[in-house]
């Protein structure tokens, strides 16, 4: 079994995909946020620590051998404002309290989680910083900008960039990034489009402000299963059949809002739809005293459980090949 800490955990999307592989265990998990920490303890026999990451010192976190952390990306994403490392709510330069941790504890193998934009981000010298500070401890690392409705069996479009690096050569060169998948899972698959469900997710005449009930109902004319997305003034067809990429602040009425025509009504889609098509696992649990707003934040915020899998079930190989040839040499 390999242990992992995870940074900036989440609800544990990162370490549900490496759990499900088989061979890793997390043992460690910090994660600053309080809402996503009740999620997390609800699916996790693992008690999270809570504090600010800049709190915590190395020597506090149990040994590990296996890094994992989708960090804070806001600050080079598309629907942030690209500050990176600059972003002056400090979120940027939390990636070096990482660099100070695995300095000092040594993991054979580190995961790392972004948006694809941190690969052009600043002309590309924000992510020639990340791979100097990674090959400078001796990590020989391969990345790549994978989508969800392509590698994961999700019919979300979500593309990320995942970073691995490996202590060991001899890993690092039996390592591969998974290969293309055919999308099999259908819209119905991860979201309900028969149940009549709680009021307050459907959009009816008066509900709000203006015209938005009359130009739903005018732009979502097809009886198909598609998806909608409410773009504040205006509403836009998914023309991909795939959910569109789910953000932070999807479902808090202004941005991004995915929604849906079902035979009971316009609707959006509920929060556990929204962690469905993160694949996550239809029995993951959701704290039901907290908001819809907060639950939405959570899912948006999270990664694509099945894509962390299928590169977890690479590593896997990667270090099962490289043990098996040491054996034999």
């Amino acid at each position: 079994m390999y242990t992992c800490a995870s940074f900036f955990a989440g609800v544990g999307g990162i370490d549900k995909g490496f759990e499900n592989a088989g061979i890793f265990k997390t043992i460690y998990a910090n994660e600053f946020d309080p809402f996503p920490v009740k999620t997390y303890e609800k699916n996790f026999d693992l008690k999270v620590d809570c504090r600010d990451i800049r709190e915590v010192k190395a020597s506090e976190i149990p040994d590990f051998q296996v890094m994992l952390a989708g960090f804070p990306c806001q600050a080079f994403s598309v629907a942030g404002y690209r500050k990176g490392f600059d972003d002056e709510k400090g979120r940027g330069t939390l990636f070096f309290e990482l660099v100070r941790i695995f300095k000092e504890k040594k993991p054979e193998i580190i995961f790392l989680e972004n948006v694809k934009n941190l690969v052009s981000h600043d002309n590309g010298n924000t992510f020639q910083v990340i791979l100097q500070e990674l090959q400078n401890e001796g990590y020989s690392v391969k990345f790549q900008v994978l989508n969800a409705m392509e590698y994961g069996n999700i019919p979300q479009n979500r593309e990320r960039i995942y970073i691995v690096a490996f202590k060991n050569k001899e890993q690092y060169k039996n390592f591969e990034f998974p290969l293309p998948i055919k999308l099999e899972t259908k819209l119905s698959d991860v979201i309900d489009f028969n149940t009549k469900i709680d009021d307050r997710y459907y959009y009816t005449e008066g509900k709000y402000k203006g015209d938005i009930y009359e130009q739903l109902v005018e732009a979502m004319k097809d009886d198909n299963q598609d998806i909608y997305q409410w773009r504040r003034k205006y509403v836009r067809k998914n023309k991909s059949g795939v959910v569109p990429t789910l953000t932070a602040n999807q479902g808090e009425g202004g941005h991004n809002v995915c929604l849906i025509k079902t035979k009971n009504g316009i609707r959006k889609m509920t929060p556990h739809e929204c962690f469905n098509v993160q694949g996550f696992p239809k029995d993951f649990v959701l704290p039901e005293e907290m908001s819809d707003a907060k639950l939405y934040k959570q899912a948006g915020n999270s990664v694509c459980v099945s894509v962390i899998q299928r590169i977890a079930e690479n590593i896997k190989e990667a270090v099962e090949e490289t043990e098996k040839k040491e054996k034999t040499a």
